[in-house]
This record gives structure tokens, sequence and C-alpha cells, in this order.
């Protein structure tokens, strides 16, 4: 397969105009390209902004579809009929309960959980690719990932009819497993860790010319995220938030959120004021949590090992721009472990009647050892950003959630049954108050 040449109408059509280097700012043509020929940084798609603040408003936004394409004019592609099967628009929470528990008056869950097809985040950044991969003449797409990038991109490319090879970790969650194979990809999963994949896929690219959305089309990718802060923007009344709370991986979803915020100041559809970002680990995989505490520059790869799977990349390509982010916001940086990612993935599904999987259970545990620490203002308004659904890692959480009271279909079982489950109740919240 060979890829077509981007047309003259581009240029024409798009708000967007070149790849530029976050390094060194060489610029590239609008193909699938993804670092920097002269210093090897990665490259970032660039747009025309003042052609955007003459025809976007607030009003033509509202006016598109209930999707992440009512802002197709800031992302990546030209089609008029971009590949939109409902991805976005989630639902932005106010939260009481959890909100209570912690002490904040004013906090927010930007639930991706439920976002469609695959209930994670990823169909955003994978509905931009594969329009993108479709525009550029691709027709095998594929991806490395830790799970729920090969869910979405299995889906989406089986909607769009394109051909699908995905590539995952061997020992990823069956939930994962299977919601990739039922939409029948080629699915490679591979002995080694997600950074030994990625390594791989990039072999794979360079040698079968098929569209990896994050590698040579991961500039357009990566910009999917900017709708996580484009829609709470919107959903807060077209106002920035105080402080965001979001998981951190590769650093790209984090940054890009950054990048949303920021392209809606230049525009003129919110008004500028600082919004501090403060970001999530594992500390099984905590590489730029680790250097945010060590007040360093550079990353340190590491060795995953935490059940947060879909948060173990041992080797995040924007680790030093979400350090940046952070630390040019007065955010934080914070790392949890495994046994507090489980208990915030409770915490939340009982206030709030949220199921996330393990990102969103350590970006909550995050959230609150942030706020017991006085790291969040109370009177701060702070969106925590919960990023898939819990449906997909149920192994995270077995033996620790309880068992159901077995009784007989007789009114004295049940009774007996409900008495014993009051007790226990009551011996927890005394063990809570002692």
């Amino acid at each position: 397969m060979t890829q077509a040449t981007t047309t003259n109408t581009q240029a024409t059509t798009a708000t967007f105009k070149s790849l530029k280097c976050k390094e060194c700012g060489a610029e590239y043509e609008l193909k699938a390209l993804h670092v920097c020929e002269f210093c090897f940084g990665p490259l970032e798609v660039s747009y025309d902004y003042s052609a955007l603040r003459s025809t976007v408003t607030r009003e033509t936004i509202q006016a598109g579809p209930n999707s992440i394409w009512r802002y197709r004019k800031f992302l990546p592609v030209t089609s008029e009929n971009p590949i939109d099967v409902g991805t976005g628009m989630t639902p932005l929470v106010r939260s009481h309960r959890l909100a209570r528990r912690l002490g904040l008056k004013k906090l927010y869950i930007k639930n991706d959980a439920v976002n469609m097809p695959t209930l994670s985040f990823k169909d955003r950044v994978v509905s931009v690719a594969l329009t993108r991969a479709r525009e550029l003449g691709f027709t095998t797409v594929s991806c490395a990932s830790t799970g729920n990038l090969a869910n979405s991109t299995a889906a989406i490319a089986a909607h769009a009819g394109l051909d699908c090879c995905v590539f995952i970790p061997a020992d990823l969650e069956a939930g994962k497993i299977l919601g990739s194979l039922v939409y029948s990809p080629t699915l490679m999963a591979v002995k080694g860790n997600y950074d030994q994949v990625n390594r791989l896929c990039s072999e794979v690219a360079n040698t079968h010319g098929w569209g990896f959305v994050n590698i040579n089309l991961r500039p357009y990718y990566s910009e999917g995220s900017k709708t996580l802060g484009f829609e709470v923007a919107e959903q807060l009344g077209w106002e920035l938030p105080d402080h965001i709370v979001a998981p951190l991986a590769s650093g790209s979803l984090y940054t890009k959120i950054y990048k949303g915020f920021q392209e809606f100041v230049e525009v003129g559809l919110v008004e500028g004021k600082k919004v501090k970002f403060s970001g999530a680990q594992a500390e099984g995989c905590s590489p730029i949590a680790q250097a945010y505490k060590e007040e360093r520059d550079f990353i340190k790869p590491v060795k995953p090992n935490t059940i947060a799977k879909s948060l173990a990349i041992g080797n995040p390509a924007d680790a030093v721009y979400a350090l940046d982010v952070a630390k040019k916001t007065g955010g934080h940086i914070e790392s949890v472990t495994d046994s507090e990612i489980i208990e915030a993935i409770k915490l939340l599904a009982e206030t709030e009647g949220i199921f996330t999987e393990t990102a969103g259970g350590t970006t909550v545990a995050v959230l609150k050892k942030l706020a017991e620490a006085g790291k969040i203002d109370p009177d701060e308004t702070t969106v925590v950003y919960i990023t898939g659904n819990g449906l997909k890692t149920q192994e995270a959480i077995q033996g620790y959630i309880g068992e159901p009271l077995t009784i007989e279909a007789k009114l004295d079982s049940f009774e007996r049954a409900l008495e014993r489950s009051r007790t226990l109740d009551r011996l927890e919240w005394q063990q809570v108050l002692v």
C-alpha cells in the first residue's frame, strides 16, 4: 500500500497548516510524519488561529453535532464527513457525595467511562487519527496499545471499513482482549511490556507502510485529546476550571488538555486564566512523578509493575512536556499505590455511582491525596478526568468488594441475611469511627 499525496485543497479548506517540531520549530508538510529529521523532536500540528477567530463562535460550535466533531475546525482533518461514531460530549458530573468526603466544594467529574463506542477516552484520539489516515490514503491501520487504544482502533476501523492489526502486551486484562477481538482485527499479543510492543510497532510501521495511530499518525491522533479540554470549558458555561487532575501515561492526554484550553483562549471563546494541572501515576510505573519529586527535567525509564496497566508506560514520550505544564501552572504530580487505586475505585463507585477502571482509580486516589494534603483549595472549581470504564479491569477489584448474600427462597432466610448485613455495616462504621 502506498500513501496518497496530500491534495492542494487542504491548504484552502483546513485551519491546520503544517507539522511543527516542538523542539527546534522546523516545519513539515501534512503527511504521516511524527519525528523531526533535524533534532528528532516530536512533531505537532499547528493551526491558523486568525482563520479560527474569524470563523468559529460559541454559536457555530453549539450548532454542530453532539460529538467531538462540533470542534472540527480545531482538529487536523479536511473531510466534511469525518468518522463520527458518537464519540465525545460525555457527562461533566457535579460531584456532591465524593466532594463532601474530600472536603471540596466545587468538584466535577469528566466521565469518559461512558464514551462511545468502546468506553474510554481513546475513542476521541482514534476517531481523529482514522479520519486523517483515510484522508492520507491508508487502507490498513494499527496501534501499539495497553488495551483501550486497541479496543478503539479495532472498533472504529471496523465501522470505517479499514483493515486493522493491533498489538498489545500478552498479559492484558481479559476484558480488554475480548474488547478488541470482538471487532475481528488481527490481534498480536506480544510477550513483553508496552515499551517493547511500541518498539516492535515502530519497525512494522517502517517496513509495512501501515497507518499506526500512535506512531506515524501520532501528531494527528494526539490532537483528539484536546476535545476533553474543549468540552469541559463549554460544559462549565464557557469558563475554564481552576484546577484539573488527569492521569499520566505517555503524558500526551495531559498536555493536550492544556493545549485545548489555550486554543479556546487564543480565539476568544473563553477568558484566559491560570488553571493548575495536576497529574496522577501509579507507584509501580511513575517515571514522571519521580522526576517531578526529584525536580529533574528528564525521565529515568522504569519497568512497569502495577495493576494500572493502561498507565504502564515506562518510558513516556511526552513526559518532559507534562513536567513543564505541571510546573508552569502550579500543579502537582503524585503517585499512589495499587491498594490506594483499588480503594479509590470503590470510593468513586459508592459515592457517585461511577465504575472506573484502574486509570480512573489512580486519578481519584491522587485527587484524594492532594485534597488531604491541602494542595487543592476547597473553593476551587476542580475537574477530575475519568478516562475508562471499570468493566474493562474487573480483575483488579476481585476479592476486595465483598460477596453476595446467598439465601433460600424463604422470607425467614431473607430476614436473617438482612440482619447479618446490617450488623456487618455497623461494625464497619465503628471501625471507621475508631
